[in-house]
This record gives C-alpha cells, structure tokens and sequence, in this order.
C-alpha cells in the first residue's frame, strides 16, 4: 500500500484546513486508519484515528472538537478536516494504515505510513 498525503499548507490562526490520504497498490477498505503529526522537538502524536467501516472514530484531547476525521472507501482515501487552527497544530502531518480493522493509538499498530504533509500555522 502506498499512502499520500496531500492538502497542506501555510495558514493563520483561526483557519481551517482539509488533509486528504490517497491510498493505491491495494485497497484499504478493511483497515483502520490513523492520522499523526510530528512537531519538532517532540514525539510523533496520535491525532485522529477512524476504523474501517467509518463508524468508530477518537481523537486526542489537543484536537478534539476541532479536527475532524473521515474515510471514502470507494475513493480509497481518508480525511482530516481540521478547523479553528492554532499555532501548536504546526507540524508534519502523516496518515499511516493499520495492521487491523480498526484504528489505534499507537503508532506500532500501523504498518503503511504516508511521506507526510506540512501544516503552519500562525499567529
């Protein structure tokens, strides 16, 4: 499986962005699927996780309410929507796949990873 993501960018606080992870080589109908996020200085985050049938989904607490996670099976791609931006939320954006049918918070449950997407944000 080959994970891209792709929506990124430069914005000001406040503002709203939409991450996509386009998925080929096979499908990842049956997967869960996480997205992280890597600032510098700090360790790689769990930010928003979805399971594959799209009916269970958590987020962690820095972007809950704000940061919405989403999946179109017969598109093979999964969605951050993310809004009311902040400053903290500047980082490396990763999608990755897990090894099971449903999302998890630890990165070690993921086996595909996407190259990451660049999110600033200021202030």
């Amino acid at each position: 499986v080959q994970l891209q993501a792709s929506g990124g960018g430069w914005v000001q606080a406040g503002d709203s962005l939409r991450l996509s992870c386009d998925a080929s080589g096979r499908a990842i109908s049956n997967n869960g699927m996480g997205w992280f996020r890597l600032a510098p200085g700090k360790e790689r985050e769990f930010i928003a996780g979805i399971s594959w049938r799209g009916d269970t989904t958590g987020y962690a607490d820095s972007v809950k309410g704000r940061f919405t996670i989403s999946r179109d099976n017969a598109k093979h791609t999964v969605y951050l929507q993310m809004s009311g931006l902040r400053p903290e939320d500047t980082a490396v954006y990763f999608c990755a796949a897990a090894r099971g049918s449903l999302y998890s918070r630890q990165p070690q449950s993921y086996n595909y990873w996407g190259q990451g997407t660049q999110v600033t944000v200021s202030s």
